[in-house]
């Protein structure tokens, strides 16, 4: 496995596993216009970072976000972590997480932050990787009418 930084020109590489996943896994609609706008907004923000794994038969995953200043520290903020769903469940999601936790670090990040869905799967997986529930923030929606 290989494990290296993700560019813009991964996007391509990486739509097919990220429409797979979260069409077939998450009951999205995604489709090559929409995710390839959202991997592109990622990555292309200021201070965007990704990580990106393969093996020798192509992507198996890849984590983006972006570095955030706040008054005293940099925080890094996780958008998005995807394995393919035939990976799943052997590490590397986990190898993943750890390798990006140490090269923010290593950028100047205090702190990897994220929003994650509201389920026993994601309670588990980032649970077992140390993150909790922080206490004082609480995210907030307003949803139009369409």
């Amino acid at each position: 496995m290989l494990v290296r930084e993700m560019e813009l020109k991964d996007i391509a590489a990486v739509l097919p596993l990220y429409i797979s996943y979260y069409n077939g896994q998450e009951d999205g609609c995604w489709n090559e216009k929409t995710a390839s706008k959202r991997i592109h907004q990622v990555l292309s923000m200021e201070d965007s970072y990704g990580l990106i794994v393969e093996n020798g038969n192509g992507v198996m995953g890849f984590a983006m976000g972006y570095f955030k200043q706040y008054d005293d520290i940099i925080g890094y903020t996780l958008d998005e972590i995807v394995i393919a769903y035939e990976h799943q469940n052997k590490g590397i999601g986990s190898m993943l997480l750890r390798e990006l936790e140490q090269r923010v670090k290593e950028k100047g990040a205090s702190c990897v932050e994220l929003q994650a869905v509201n389920d026993d799967m994601h309670e588990g997986y980032y649970g077992k990787a140390g993150y909790r529930n922080a206490k004082n923030f609480v995210m907030k929606v307003k949803w139009f009418e369409m």
